[in-house]
């Protein structure tokens, strides 16, 4: 739906206009100080996400700036194509794989980001292994049933946990892990053990990771060579004690293979906030799996990131609209 209230009447006055997608939880506006863009522009929010690409080209067909959350919604050339009036692409953080821009520079279109503000996906990584392993959903809806201590599971201190990619998650992640007395190993194609050495991480082979690990947690970025990354194969060498947690992106996981995994009771249970389709479909097998925890992709959003986004948001749409664009991605 669109939060327009006045927005509409300022269409009739044929400002232009900055749409806004992806918004989930309705922050955009009350994050920031909206006004200096207000008085410009006509000024639409949707809420819901538009997969149906013929339907997304027709609500952004008048918009002159778009403003993405994210990679929720891809911008692929051939959807840069049927943006004719689209001036102005702006997207948190100064990195998104999603948009094509080849192709938006190309038909003139400039794309500019936000900078970064804290590290929320270590913070949140540890609270859904915890949550996961100690089955924080099933004893709170048990309690609020009427219930009383349905599960038990087990402690960290001792276990090991298996980082997959110990770059700029995966080494604070394995920082906290080490503060509960947990054993840290990681792999990654190119980590060696002279890199490991000073986060006091031991180095392995995949194959020692994904057989000795207790947790696993995946912290690679997305790309051709890591989508389908861990496979049937690499889940088969789990413990049937183990858990896997992925706060990186869906893809990099077969989500076929760790359906059947976890249905199959092959692994102990899986913590997810990313999938290979966002949002996760109504219907999805994996929403009907009690051995799971499923969040919906807020690992790395904060209301101190909103915050801090929407207002980099707002300067970079007022700086441009003046002929000062700033944080411009190339």
């Amino acid at each position: 739906m669109f939060d327009s209230g006045t927005a509409r009447q300022n269409m009739v006055g044929g400002m232009p206009t900055v749409t806004i997608l992806d918004d989930y939880q309705r922050v955009s506006l009350p994050s920031a100080d909206w006004s200096e863009v207000q008085a410009r522009y006509t000024v639409e929010v949707i809420t819901e996400h538009i997969a149906d690409e013929d339907e997304l080209a027709r609500r952004l067909s008048g918009s002159e700036v778009i403003v993405a959350m994210r990679e929720r919604t891809p911008f692929p050339a051939r959807l840069l194509a049927r943006l004719p009036a689209l001036r102005l692409l702006v997207t948190t953080g100064m990195g998104n794989a999603a948009i094509d821009l080849a192709a938006a520079k190309e038909q003139g279109v400039l794309v500019c980001g936000t900078t970064g503000v804290g590290n929320a996906v270590p913070e949140i990584t540890l609270g859904m292994i915890i949550a996961l392993t100690r089955h924080f959903a099933q004893e709170d809806a048990a309690v609020r049933a009427g219930g009383w201590q349905h599960t038990i599971g087990p402690g960290l201190a001792g276990a090991t946990l298996g980082v997959v990619g110990l770059g700029r998650l995966g080494v604070p992640v394995a920082k906290l892990a080490q503060g509960f007395d947990m054993k840290v190993i990681a792999w990654s194609p190119n980590l060696t053990q002279e890199r490991a050495d000073p986060h006091q991480v031991r180095a392995v082979t995949k194959a020692e990771l994904f057989a000795e690990s207790d947790v696993i947690t995946v912290h690679m970025p997305l790309s051709p060579a890591s989508r389908g990354l861990i496979g049937a194969a690499d889940l088969a060498l789990m413990k049937p004690s183990a858990y896997l947690v992925n706060t990186s992106r869906g893809p990099i996981v077969d989500e076929a293979a760790l359906v059947d995994a976890l249905r199959d009771g092959r692994i102990a249970g899986a913590g997810l906030d990313v999938y290979d389709t966002e949002p996760l479909p109504v219907q999805h097998p994996l929403r009907g799996l009690r051995n799971t925890l499923l969040l919906p992709h807020i690992g790395y959003v904060t209301s101190d990131s909103y915050r801090f986004w929407f207002a980099q948001i707002v300067e970079d749409i007022v700086g441009w609209s003046a002929g000062r664009p700033i944080r411009v991605i190339d």
